[in-house]
Order: structure tokens, then C-alpha cells, then sequence
């Protein structure tokens, strides 16, 4: 344990020591630790580096049958602004350790864990997307935007946390400023791969819901639910998910911290957890072509 959490402190402090200079205003509103998307756009050429870790508890895996605590180290995310209102994302984990409570049936999939069958580790899934803000913020009508991608196969099933699966997804968002508190959320689709069912998905209801309340300028309260909803009786690896988070971020030293408290809305979330993190843009990183 001592080792991962040298290994979580070195990853999220790792932007710091290039970054002491940046200035503290934001090109756009920071998204960490939330998992919800706001429509707006970082600006173009702007390259936004995120990084950070997450300690969950108590989670049951549907594909391998264990329960166990998560630890993902090396939680990271890069936005790239293209153009005024187009930014693409990558996200994913560099790794992930499952501390082993036990297990609730026999794995779907045989199983290759660690050296010690009370623990296992693999890469987490990256998902690649675009984000694309259709029309901006009036008096009375909301920001409107959408976000679609794919998450690729990267984990390894027989390591007994992730699905190996391909899964593409659609949102479209909305964000509305009121009485300076951000409210904003997404409604959309996603098609999962069932990763225990040969040509066999589910189709998937993604919804968020999340606020931004800036306490002072460099201080801000966050809060938010999101997850999936199965429109049909869910294939094994294709559950639902729903979590709520409620947490801070500040800026300090030239960066953006973030921190909060994760909390379990269905059966198959982590039930309770930690996240940290911090974030980083490097202005003017490119020449984005804009006509």
C-alpha cells in the first residue's frame, strides 16, 4: 500500500513542477473531479493536462464475481482546443490495483490474477471523444452543445476488473448560469458491448446532472450525478451505474486542484471513495488552423 500511494503522490504531483508560473484564470470552467461535461470550449490551442487518483470502496464486479476495493493511479485526461468550439478529449487510467474482500459467485471468464489471489491490477479503458458547443448562452436559454466518442477495449478481462469491451456513446449537453451558481448536465445514448455474449449489447440511457458554485474566485464547490440506465434487461458487464460526487477546487501554485467524496447509487458502483487530482493548461501549446 505504502508503494501505491508513493506511486499516486509522484503521478499527481508530476505537472507541478513545470507548471509554478501558470497563470490562475481558467480558459474554461475545470472539470475535475467531476465526471459531467460542461459545454464550454477551451480556447484554441489551449492544451489541458489532467492527472489524479481515486481510492473506491466496495465494489462488486459483474464479469469476474469478485468484490474488492479500487485504487486508480494515474486517473489522466488531455483536452485539446481544435477551434472555437470544437475540443477533443482523451481520458483513461494508467493503472488500476483491486485489493480482493471476496467473492460473491464464479467468474463468467477465467481468471489470471496477481501473484497473490488477494489482489490484482491492469491498464484501465482510454475513451476518445469530441466535444462540439453548438450555440452560446443567452439571457434565457442555456448553452448548447454534444459530446460523442468511444471507449476502447484496453483492460483485460481475465485480470477481473474491466469488460475488454468496445462501447460508443452521444450527449447532447445544456449549461445555464443562475444567480452565478453553473448548472449544467447531458442527456444521451450509449451501445455497450456485452463482453460475456457473443453479438449480443445493450442500449444504454446516459444522463448527468451537476452545479459549480465559485465560493471566492480562486475557491469553487462542486457537485453532480451521473451514470447509465439499461433500456432493457442488461447483459452481464453492461449494468447500471450511477455515482454521486460532491467536492471542491482551488487554485493554488499555478494549478488547479481538485478533491472529493464519491458515494454509490446503484449496486454495482464503488459505494463510497476519494478522489484528488489537479490540472494544468498549456496555453498556446499549437497553432490551431481556424479558417
Amino acid at each position: 500500500m505504502l508503494q501505491r500511494l508513493i506511486l499516486a503522490a509522484f503521478v499527481t504531483l508530476a505537472l507541478a513542477s513545470a507548471a509554478y508560473a501558470q497563470d490562475a484564470d481558467a480558459e474554461s470552467p475545470q472539470a475535475r473531479p467531476l465526471i459531467t461535461e460542461d459545454v464550454e470550449i477551451i480556447r484554441p490551442g489551449t492544451i489541458r493536462l489532467q492527472a489524479g487518483i481515486a481510492f473506491q470502496q466496495d465494489q462488486d464486479f459483474s464479469i469476474s464475481g469478485l468484490n474488492g476495493e479500487i485504487t486508480k493511479i494515474g486517473d489522466i485526461g488531455i483536452r485539446i482546443g481544435v477551434s472555437p468550439n470544437v475540443e477533443l478529449q482523451i481520458d483513461g487510467t494508467v493503472q488500476q490495483f483491486l485489493s480482493i474482500n471476496n467473492s460473491f459467485r464464479d467468474p463468467f471468464v477465467p481468471l489470471e490474477l496477481g501473484a497473490k489471489s488477494s489482489d490484482s491490477q491492469d491498464v484501465g479503458d482510454f475513451t476518445i471523444a469530441t466535444k462540439i458547443k453548438i450555440r452560446n448562452e443567452t439571457k434565457r436559454l442555456p448553452a448548447l452543445g454534444v459530446r460523442f466518442g468511444f471507449e476502447l477495449p484496453n483492460t483485460n478481462q481475465v485480470r477481473g476488473i474491466g469488460t475488454n469491451s468496445t462501447n460508443v456513446f452521444a450527449d447532447v449537453l445544456v449549461a445555464k448560469t443562475i444567480s452565478g451558481i453553473r448548472i449544467f448536465g447531458s442527456i444521451g445514448i450509449g451501445i455497450l458491448e456485452s463482453p460475456a455474449q457473443t453479438f449480443a449489447q445493450n442500449d444504454v440511457l446516459r444522463y448527468a446532472v451537476a452545479f459549480r458554485y465559485p465560493v471566492t474566485p480562486r475557491f469553487r464547490v462542486v457537485g453532480e450525478v451521473n451514470g447509465r440506465h439499461s433500456t432493457r434487461s442488461a447483459p452481464i458487464g453492461t449494468e447500471d451505474l450511477s455515482e454521486a460526487r460532491v467536492g471542491v477546487q482551488f487554485d493554488a501554485a499555478g494549478l488547479k486542484w481538485d478533491a472529493a467524496a464519491t458515494f454509490g447509487l446503484t449496486r454495482w458502483s464503488p459505494q463510497t471513495g476519494l478522489v484528488f487530482g489537479v490540472t494544468y493548461d498549456i496555453k498556446d501549446g499549437f497553432d490551431p488552423v481556424l479558417k
